[in-house]
């Protein structure tokens, strides 16, 4: 082989192998509970906007996505919907950093029926209807949130013959807006959207009925070298992300 074609080899070898490297960094794959996505689709739109880097996002139930980064899927960042699952990934190694918490929820009783939920919502609760959607306690923070305020009511029980469950809280705020369920137990992030702003009610429970709903985020050990992950990482801790966050009910340290 000449000079110059083990010159030429050499470059169109770089070129099959960094090019592509530059490309991955500046692309990150965001697993993020469902309560969430309406929020980090705006919180996408504005670092996209600040930088070079792109986000994909995958969203899903808190549990089912920290199982399938434990069986390997390729996710950068995690977004969960609690602290305990983002945990258990910090002690097993599957992290770059510890966890942070991004956003504390809230709970809210919500009906797509305006005149449905007054001041006090313990007494559309405790009123005729149908069907009453939570999120399945098993597999969403926000269903076990809902599942404890129910029980703290003493209404978990009386309750089992209505209560019908959504794999996560989207598909339990899906249940509410389509009329398949009078009442829903859903992320105030939900009740606050602008979809829902002009028609429906809803009443916040008081947190001190349930178990705070701290939302933790991690970066994952397959972000190493991506620049896009942490950069969000940093970006999900700045102001301009915290005033985004707090527009959706969310409470931001």
């Amino acid at each position: 082989m000449t000079i110059k074609e083990r010159i030429t080899h050499l470059c169109c070898a770089l070129t099959f192998v960094i090019v592509p490297q530059i490309a991955v960094a500046d692309i990150a794959l965001v697993a993020v509970a469902t309560n969430f996505s309406e929020v980090v689709d705006e919180l996408k739109s504005d670092f996209e906007v600040t930088t070079e880097h792109e986000l994909v996002i995958v969203t899903g139930s808190t549990g089912k996505l920290y199982a399938q980064i434990v069986n390997g899927a390729p996710f950068d960042v995690f977004l969960a919907a609690d602290q305990s699952r983002p945990e258990r990934l910090v002690e097993s190694g599957r992290t770059l950093d510890q966890k942070f918490t991004f956003a504390t929820g809230q709970l809210a009783l919500w009906s797509i029926d305006a005149d449905r939920i007054s001041e006090n919502g313990l007494r559309a609760l405790t009123a005729s209807y149908r069907r009453l959607a939570i999120a399945n306690p098993q597999l969403a923070p926000y269903g076990m949130a809902a599942k404890e305020a129910l029980i703290a009511f003493g209404l978990f029980e009386k309750l089992q013959d209505r209560i019908v469950m959504g794999e996560n809280i989207g598909q339990t705020h899906a249940l509410v807006a389509s009329g398949n369920a009078e009442l829903g137990i859903v992320a105030l992030a939900y009740a606050m959207s602008p979809r829902n702003a002009a028609a429906g009610s809803y009443w916040i429970i008081p947190s001190n009925l349930h178990a705070p709903i701290h939302q933790d985020a991690v970066l994952t050990r397959h972000a190493e070298g991506n620049a896009a992950a942490s950069d969000f990482i940093t970006y999900l801790q700045s102001g301009p992300a915290k005033e985004i966050i707090r527009t959706y009910g969310y409470e931001v340290d």
